[in-house]
């Protein structure tokens, strides 16, 4: 008997490929209730002879298939991890990687993009390292100007003086001297100011800049571009408010505000109380300005605007604090 069940263990255990396979086999034949325990609890019934030979049989038995079953545990234990460093088991169901998104502030970047090229506009780009020359002399703010208060500027250290831009209107200036009007052109990017910030203001800001010259351009051609953008782009007519301001670059020059959308005009932090939020600057472009890119400011007119694409983004979302869409919050940026 001893020498069957030898036979049969032996055999299921080469046989075992799993050790789950190979655990059923050990409660087969070493479990409690296995062929071999059974033997040794029926060793009472026999006489004190014959209960010593086969006892001694028995153990030296399971003392033996132990040894095997630990031997062919190591080996389906290597074989496993063999097969993991091999390669991937292509019969396990995969696992769907976790894909990113856009963020808030590229999503309305694209649609600013998308609306304007509808317009007609193209979509230009530039440093945001940028030369003192393009950033400021060339936009009729010149060294020592009071106006370059205005902008809180990051200066980089070096030969040439170069700074971080502090709006996107370097990009005008770069592609008025490669191309000849009639032109129209927008350039979104990022621009950066050394300013304390608040619910409206961040020390790096994404901001598209405008530009259309031709003959016979006005601000009354601005007025229409700037509502059918509104319109297209918060899908819903906007009230829209012009008040005189002062730019270098820009004469006359004024100020572009809307009704503030996330409290529908009646006051809250991200408008200071007043209904309006200021979306940017805008105006005439300046003759200076058309000089200094050796254009006929006699023949040549046009306007330009500056508008922050984190507040439109802002009354578009409805978000109450500009500082949110730069936070790196996975609990505010994947509501997008």
């Amino acid at each position: 008997m001893l020498k069957e069940i030898q036979n049969k263990a032996e055999k299921a255990i080469v046989e075992a490929k799993t050790l789950k396979e190979l655990n059923r086999v050990f409660k087969d034949f070493l479990g409690k209730k296995g062929e071999l325990s059974l033997v040794l609890r029926g060793l009472k019934n026999l006489s004190s002879e014959e209960k010593a030979k086969q006892g001694k049989e028995s153990n030296e038995l399971k003392e033996s298939l132990s040894i095997k079953f630990k031997e062919r545990e190591d080996e389906i234990s290597l074989g496993d991890q063999s097969s993991k460093e091999k390669g991937i088991d292509v019969t396990i169901p995969g696992k769907k990687p976790l894909m990113g998104h856009l963020s808030p502030l590229t999503q309305v970047k694209r649609q600013i993009m998308d609306i304007f090229g509808g317009m007609g506009f193209e979509v230009v780009d530039g440093p945001e390292i940028e030369k003192e020359w393009y950033n400021f002399d060339a936009l009729n703010i010149p060294k020592n100007h009071p106006a370059r208060d205005a902008w809180d500027t990051f200066w980089l250290k070096g030969e040439e003086p170069l700074l971080l831009r502090t709006h996107t209107s370097p990009s005008q200036i770069r592609y008025m001297e490669k191309h000849e009007p009639p032109l129209r052109i927008i350039s979104p990017g990022k621009g950066f100011r050394h300013e304390a910030t608040d619910a409206s203001h961040e020390m790096q800001f994404y901001q598209v800049e405008g530009l259309m010259i031709g003959e016979g351009v006005s601000a009354a051609n601005f007025k229409a571009v700037v509502k059918q953008f509104f319109e297209k782009f918060f899908k819903q007519s906007i009230n829209v408010r012009f008040t005189p301001d002062f730019f270098p670059f820009t004469e006359p020059s004024f100020e572009v505000a809307m009704s503030c959308l996330i409290c529908d005009g009646k006051g809250c932090p991200a408008c200071k109380n007043t209904g309006w939020i200021e979306i940017g600057g805008a105006g005439m472009v300046h003759p200076n300005v058309l000089k200094a890119c050796e254009l006929d400011s006699s023949k040549w007119q046009g306007w330009a605007f500056g508008f922050g694409i984190d507040r439109l983004a802002m009354m578009k979302y409805k978000i109450n604090d500009i500082r949110l869409f730069h936070s790196g919050d996975l609990r505010f940026l994947n509501q997008f």
